[in-house]
Order: structure tokens, then C-alpha cells, then sequence
């Protein structure tokens, strides 16, 4: 499957229905999509209360160990973004990835903190320091804007999302209603 086929991931960290949806993506679509770091405007914010029940459910039916959310709530997620996006460049935006919201919302770690966007950075063998340099790059933050415009203009408005075939599947059931798709 060309690259220009494959579904598009649409994912941020700073919520935990995308580590969900991360962590089932890959399997569940049977075809690996292109894993794509974006910033969407009004994402975000710290779930309510009521919703960790539902997801303590759904990550224990995956397997999951349950959600711990980051205390304090992370208000700027930059950093792990544009690592995202660096790690894409090297290849590694799927360890990177699973690694950082694996650190957001099972370790309880926020992702504001450079310390912790390097510890997932470790976990896929990114060098710190290449890391550092990357997340500082003008062309790192230029491809993460591309990328967040590309998907608005794709009509991405939440997150998780993915793209296939021109049509948009959000929310919770993301990777049931894509896998459909597929199917």
C-alpha cells in the first residue's frame, strides 16, 4: 500500500482517548498508518472526573493498565509535539509516541517537562541531545505546522482522528468505525 493510501493517525498527548487509540491503531486497522502529530485548536484540557471511569474500563478491556493522568495538568504540550515530529523524521514516531503517551497516562508524567518528553525520547534510542536540538529546530516547528494545517484542511476539528480515504473518523470509537472502513 502506497504511502499516499495509507490511513493518516491523528494524535496529540494531550488526551487520554489518543493513548487509547494509540495503542490499538496499528493492530486493529491491520495496515500501519502514518503516525501524525498535529495541534488542534481548543484540544486538550484535563478530562472530567466522571469520564476516567469510562476510561478505566476501556483501557482495562485492551489490556491497559488504568489511566493516570498527569498532576498538574499539563497546559502547554509543545515540546512533546514537536519531539513527535522529530521523531518522525528519523523513523521513530511510533515508539516515540507510544513511549511519551505511555509516560502521560500511565505513568501520570507531564509532557510540559522536557525531562519527561526525553525519558520516552530514551525509550526509542533518540539521543537527548539530538532530541533537544530538534524540538528547538525552525524547520521541526515549520513540519508540525504544516501538519496541523494539513490535517484541519482535512477536516480534523478532534482528536484522535484518522483519515481514510478522504473521510474522517473522531472520537472514541475511532478505531472501531475505521477498521469497518477498511474491512
Amino acid at each position: 500500500m502506497a504511502d499516499s493510501e495509507r490511513p493518516i493517525f491523528y494524535f496529540d498527548f494531550s488526551s487520554p482517548e489518543c493513548w487509547l487509540a494509540a495503542e490499538r491503531v496499528n493492530h486493529a486497522l491491520g495496515v500501519v498508518p502514518v503516525w501524525t502529530p498535529v495541534r488542534v485548536e481548543g484540544g486538550g484540557g484535563r478530562p472530567p472526573r466522571e469520564a476516567l471511569t469510562g476510561l478505566a474500563r476501556r483501557a482495562a478491556a485492551d489490556g491497559l493498565l488504568a489511566p493516570r493522568l498527569p498532576e498538574p495538568w499539563p497546559e502547554d504540550i509543545e515540546v512533546a509535539l514537536r519531539a513527535a515530529t522529530f521523531a518522525a523524521a528519523s523513523g521513530r514516531v511510533v515508539a516515540f509516541s507510544l513511549a511519551a503517551l505511555r509516560q502521560a497516562f500511565t505513568a501520570g508524567r507531564d509532557l510540559s517537562e522536557v525531562d519527561n518528553v526525553l525519558i520516552a525520547a530514551a525509550a526509542c534510542e533518540l539521543h537527548p541531545r539530538a532530541v533537544l536540538k530538534g524540538v528547538e529546530s525552525r524547520s521541526i516547528a515549520q513540519r508540525l505546522g504544516a501538519a496541523s494545517r494539513g490535517a484541519a484542511a482535512r477536516g480534523v476539528q478532534t482528536l484522535p482522528a484518522i483519515v481514510l480515504a478522504g473521510r474522517v473518523f473522531h472520537g472514541p470509537s475511532v478505531i472501531d468505525d475505521a477498521s469497518r472502513e477498511l474491512a
